[in-house]
Parts: structure tokens; C-alpha cells; sequence
């Protein structure tokens, strides 16, 4: 690639004007417990999302986001009407914004900023969930995972902002 084409390639990439929102926001309280549906939740670089049962654990994995539209496909691969993003066991559901966008980037949500630390594949726990295929359908639409680089509170309906 010629110095050109990657100038180019580096300004589509930072080429995100669009603002995604916050659709539903749940937390694990414990292994295989029934998530939690609070319309706010704090994060704290320190410890992630308080209260949930990751909290403190892992840097990299502090917050799990999924596409919202995401949910549909997967409903679609599984030949049924619907998914709950409760049944993915993320953190928050984003509408209006490609999550994978974010690659190599910081966002705010609320007064929070995230940054984005990786993908968020499946586990076997979605075979569980929704049977033969469950793993499957959701490989290439499990999400995104951040940690948190600025404390704050996220609201449900807040925007999420690329920081590019």
C-alpha cells in the first residue's frame, strides 16, 4: 500500500459521524443468575460495571456491548421471531452505530468513556440458551468488548460518540 492509499484508508476509518444510543443496559449479578434491566449503571475504571459479576476482574472485558440490530439476525439464523438482548448476557445493546467501527477507538456513553479492547465472541453458554445452532448463530454478531477510561453513569437512551 502506497503511503497515499493508507492516508486514505486511515480517513475512512476515522470517518464516524454517526451516534449510536443506548437500547437496553443489563448486569450479571452472578454465574447463570437472571440479569438485571437497571435504566442506569456506573462504571468505574477501577472495577467496571459496579455490581456486576465481573466487576474488578478483567481490564479488558470491564463492558460488553452488542449491536442492537444484531438481534434480529440472530433470530433469523435461529428460525425464530425474536431475541432478548438479556439472552446474550452483555452489558448494553447500541442501535444507530456499527460497533465494530469503534475498532482502536475510545467513546462516550453518558459521562463514561469506554475504550474498545476487542471482539466479544460467543461461548457455549448461547448452545444452552437456544439450543442446536445456538453457538453458531451467534458467531460474528456477539458484540464488542471496552474498558472503562473515564468513571461515570450510563443512562439507557444516552448517545454513544465516537471519540475520533
Amino acid at each position: 500500500m502506497t503511503l497515499s492509499e493508507t492516508y486514505a484508508m486511515q480517513q475512512l476509518l476515522s470517518d464516524l459521524p454517526q451516534t449510536g444510543k443506548v437500547e437496553w443496559i443489563g448486569v450479571r449479578p452472578g454465574r447463570r443468575e437472571t440479569m438485571l434491566e437497571p435504566e442506569a449503571i456506573e462504571v468505574r475504571t477501577d472495577v467496571g460495571i459496579v455490581g456486576d459479576r465481573y466487576a474488578g476482574k478483567s481490564g479488558k472485558r470491564q463492558v460488553t456491548l452488542i449491536q442492537f440490530e444484531h438481534l434480529s439476525a440472530i433470530a433469523g439464523f435461529l428460525g425464530i421471531e425474536k431475541v432478548l438482548p438479556n439472552s446474550l448476557r452483555r452489558n448494553i445493546a447500541i442501535s444507530g452505530i456499527n460497533l465494530l467501527a469503534l475498532k482502536n477507538n475510545q467513546f462516550s456513553i453518558g459521562s463514561a468513556v469506554l475504550e474498545y479492547t476487542g471482539l466479544c465472541h460467543p461461548c457455549s453458554a448461547m448452545q444452552r440458551q437456544f439450543g442446536a445452532g445456538g453457538y453458531n448463530a451467534v458467531r460474528g454478531h456477539g458484540g464488542i468488548t471496552a474498558m472503562v477510561v473515564e468513571s461515570g453513569v450510563i443512562r439507557l437512551g444516552n448517545p454513544l460518540q465516537a471519540m475520533t
